[in-house]
């Protein structure tokens, strides 16, 4: 009977492998949108809510970061289906909210309450796809998602600036409420995907024991942290470049989106080439090379902005190479963190995560408390965390060398 169900559930999926597909590269596609689509208006969003508009980035990504090591146990345990139900409610009413905001505590709480929901998009979709193939299809499979899913962080700040031209920064959060609604009317065509059978038997509070296993041990954290570090300096350039840009020197905001579209590009083309480098080059010698050619960029993005030459051409330049960097930083540096752990891929997965969006929290609260009106306080960010990252990795070399 149990494996009737099995195969039923893969022939439904076979069935509708299209849409399958379709459902869950949107749902991890959710979480770039909800941030992106609206950073054009963040200059203009400042002025009507009267407060930094980089906080609503930080509530996002607390939010996003501690609820995503609670869905996780929840989902091992009563399936996915479920889950992905309530993240899919929790995200439209959080939209509303921040729709319906009138100062930027409403909205910080509700891109909180936002965030709770929309984390369960990308997780579980990657949980689905391990649950249905094996290693190598999986990896096919989510591969496929990835490159479905670029086409957020592209059109999402496009069509927010084409939005912002014509109607309110509120309207963004409106069609966020909408996006959401359809996505929850999707999952009516999503099977389940953990059979009872396979489902935890064990409490959900147990299960974060095995996080405090990961912090203590050392050879994943290195890892974990080498990636966390660079997403800092990342968040400090999504976060920091609307007032870089649109505010310092002077770009439209319908025009925002290409400059940012084109680091997205940058790291795509650098995926794809990363596939053929992994087959070729130890991936703790990619890492090295990813990340040295990450710091370099952003020491001299730093010295620019803090000098005040090269304009905004060098800006554009120097982050273009160190955000096509990431194409390699966090595949390799994903690798080497979940193969010093086998037997916990799961729970080291979802507590690498946590830290890789929640590092976004630093950047916007350094760049909220420091901001001085110019390019500066994004260049030292981006310098000091890049830097970070370099020396963790180039450590990890070190011990290597020495055994």
């Amino acid at each position: 009977m149990l494996n009737l169900q099995a195969r039923t559930q893969s022939a439904t999926v076979n069935k509708a492998s299209l849409a399958f597909v379709l459902i869950l590269s949107a749902l991890m596609a959710v979480t770039s949108l909800s941030t992106d689509i609206y950073l054009p208006a963040m200059p203009v969003m400042a002025k009507d809510l009267r407060g930094n508009a980089e906080l609503t980035i930080t509530g996002f990504l607390i939010g996003f970061s501690i609820a995503q090591l609670i869905w996780g146990p929840i989902s091992d345990r009563y399936g996915r289906r479920l889950p992905l139900f309530i993240g899919m409610v929790l995200f439209v009413i959080g939209s509303v909210g921040c729709a319906l905001s009138t100062d930027i505590g409403q909205i910080v709480f509700w891109r909180v309450f936002q965030a709770l929901g929309a984390c369960t998009g990308p997780m579980l979709a990657r949980a689905m796809i391990r649950d249905l193939f094996s290693r190598t299809r999986a990896a096919q499979m989510l591969s496929t998602l990835m490159i479905i899913m670029a086409i957020a962080p592209i059109a999402g700040p496009l069509l927010g600036g084409q939005m912002i031209k014509v109607t309110s920064w509120h309207a963004i959060f409106w069609l966020l409420a909408l996006i959401g609604a359809f996505m929850l009317f999707s999952l009516l065509w999503l099977p389940e995907t953990l059979a009872e059978e396979k489902r935890s038997a064990t409490s959900v509070s147990s299960a974060f024991g095995n996080y405090y296993a990961l912090l203590t041990n050392a050879r994943y954290m290195r890892f974990t942290l080498c990636l966390t570090f660079y997403y800092i300096a990342a968040y400090a350039f999504i976060t920091g470049s609307p007032f870089v840009y649109i505010t310092f020197f002077g770009v439209d905001p319908q025009h925002y989106g290409w400059l940012f579209a084109v680091n997205i590009v940058g790291l795509m083309a650098v995926s794809m080439v990363n596939r053929r480098l992994v087959q070729r080059f130890p991936l703790e010698a990619l890492l090295k090379v990813a990340v040295s050619v990450a710091a370099l960029a952003a020491i001299v993005l730093a010295v620019a902005s803090g000098l005040g030459i090269g304009g905004m051409g060098i800006i554009v330049a120097t982050v273009f190479v160190f955000f096509s960097m990431n194409g390699i930083i966090a595949a390799t540096s994903t690798a080497c963190a979940l193969d010093a752990v086998p037997n916990a891929a799961g729970s080291a997965s979802a507590l690498m995560g946590s830290l890789q969006y929640g590092s976004g929290i630093i950047s916007s609260l350094l760049l909220a408390l420091f901001s001085d009106g110019t390019p500066w306080t994004m260049g030292w960010i981006i310098a000091v965390f890049t830097l970070a990252s370099a020396l963790i990795i180039l450590t990890v070399q070190a011990q290597k060398e020495r055994r």
